[in-house]
């Protein structure tokens, strides 16, 4: 089918992948952006809003197949138009393990049938991301996957990481790596290890967990020429090591969720299980230097890590609760709130380029431009409108949020995928 047409005018036009960044008209004809106006296309006002490509996270776990009770295609897609997000790319941590061509073909065809957005699957990087025996990735690209990731089990044997960076190579696919070490990070740990852990008698895992494995990222990737993208960043010293690694030209990247920039270990004082995450929260000189390294342009790209779990899961003792948060639709809001209001850390087309073409790039879609023949995909934005969370009008299935009640300022008002609006704000 094809796709739709519509006329956008009067916006504040911000495109990275060309510069462009003015008042102006953006046109999509039978799905694509065009140069002129489709005739009897749907005119939309964009007086006082940013038009922008649509917006692209790179880690978002959809559940399926397998875990429909926590998320389905169709309710994590609906959620990331909620939230802006015109393609979200799907971790491979499901029920069984997306660690063969079946399965991927399985999501993609159950992505065209009921995805409100794009979808791009990843393949794991092992058989069932058990780190052993590296899955069939030539197989997998074969099929349709944008990367391979490890993600919510890092591959501890770095000789099997060698294998699989250089056969990645050979695909021209990125690995994106969870990086933790097990054997400092320990299987009790709950949060990090510092003063808040050792108050509350809950065992953490250091940063040193995190950091040995960007060190050993960075040395696989010089050694093979492969991309290695390290994911969901939170500790200061990974920055420092990314920063004097891409000084350095090796093809090394990172990027940051916004619970890691909002929130210190802190919170976690009243053992609410919606602030046990994995990697955990740190504290605020791990904030500052993240902030330093999204500032600098280390960090380069903006992701949710939005992880749907179900409220019995959750309304555990906080030892047997799962990691993650939900994060789709309060995403938007919290980067624009921390990195543009509260004290400005970046300029809007700088986080508009970290949410578009840099992850486009990293991953090699056709997404996150407004180029002229690409894919008609538009977040209409609105930094400054205040709004406040609630978990209840979600349209995730899950409610694991620590954001519920917050004020927020910067949201998504409307959403275009192939020229069509999936999701409209009030609709």
């Amino acid at each position: 089918m094809s796709g739709g047409s519509v006329n956008i005018r009067g916006g504040r036009v911000i495109d990275p992948s060309s510069g462009r960044d003015e008042t102006g008209d953006v046109f999509v004809v039978n799905g694509k952006f065009a140069k002129q106006p489709a005739e009897g296309a749907e005119e939309v006002d964009a007086s006082g809003l940013v038009v922008c490509p649509g917006f692209v996270d790179i880690h978002v776990h959809l559940r399926e197949p397998g875990q429909g009770a926590k998320e389905t295609v169709e309710s994590g897609t609906k959620a990331a138009a909620a939230g802006g997000f015109t393609s979200v790319v799907a971790m491979p941590n499901t029920q069984p393990t997306a660690d063969h061509p079946g399965i991927i073909a399985w999501l993609r065809n159950r992505a065209k049938a009921c995805g409100a957005v794009n979808v791009f699957p990843t393949g794991a990087i092992t058989v069932g991301s058990q780190g052993e025996q590296l899955a069939p990735i030539g197989a997998m690209a074969g099929a349709g996957i944008v990367a391979v990731t490890d993600d919510g089990r890092c591959v501890q044997n770095h000789e099997v990481m060698r294998r699989a960076a250089e056969y990645c190579g050979m695909f021209g696919l990125p690995i994106m790596d969870h990086c933790q070490d097990a054997s400092l990070a320990g299987s009790e740990a709950v949060m990090h290890e510092g003063y808040w852990s050792t108050l509350l008698g809950l065992p953490g895992w250091p940063r040193m967990a995190e950091e040995i494995i960007v060190a050993r990222n960075v040395m696989l990737s010089e050694a093979t020429g492969t991309r290695i993208h390290c994911q969901h960043i939170s500790s200061g010293g990974s920055v420092n090591i990314l920063r004097e690694a891409r000084a350095r030209g090796v093809a090394i990247s990172g990027e940051v969720c916004p619970h890691h920039i909002a929130l210190t270990d802190e919170a976690l004082a009243g053992y609410d299980s919606n602030f046990k995450m994995n990697p955990p929260l740190r504290e605020q000189s791990d904030i500052d230097a993240l902030l330093g390294g999204v500032a600098d342009g280390t960090i380069d790209i903006l992701a949710t890590d939005h992880a749907p779990h179900t409220v019995y899961e959750k309304e555990v003792e906080l030892a047997a609760a799962p990691f993650g948060i939900v994060g789709l639709e309060t995403a938007v809001g919290l980067f624009c709130e921390i990195l543009l209001h509260r004290r400005p850390v970046i300029d809007l087309p700088r986080m508009v380029a970290m949410l578009t073409i840099n992850p486009s790039r990293l991953i090699g879609i056709d997404r996150g431009t407004l180029s002229v023949g690409s894919p008609g995909d538009i977040t209409l934005l609105d930094p400054n409108r205040s709004w406040i969370v609630d978990k209840e009008t979600f349209l995730t299935k899950g409610r694991n949020t620590p954001f519920h009640g917050w004020q927020l300022r910067g949201r998504a008002v409307r959403t275009i995928v192939d020229g069509r609006t999936v999701w409209k704000l009030g609709a």
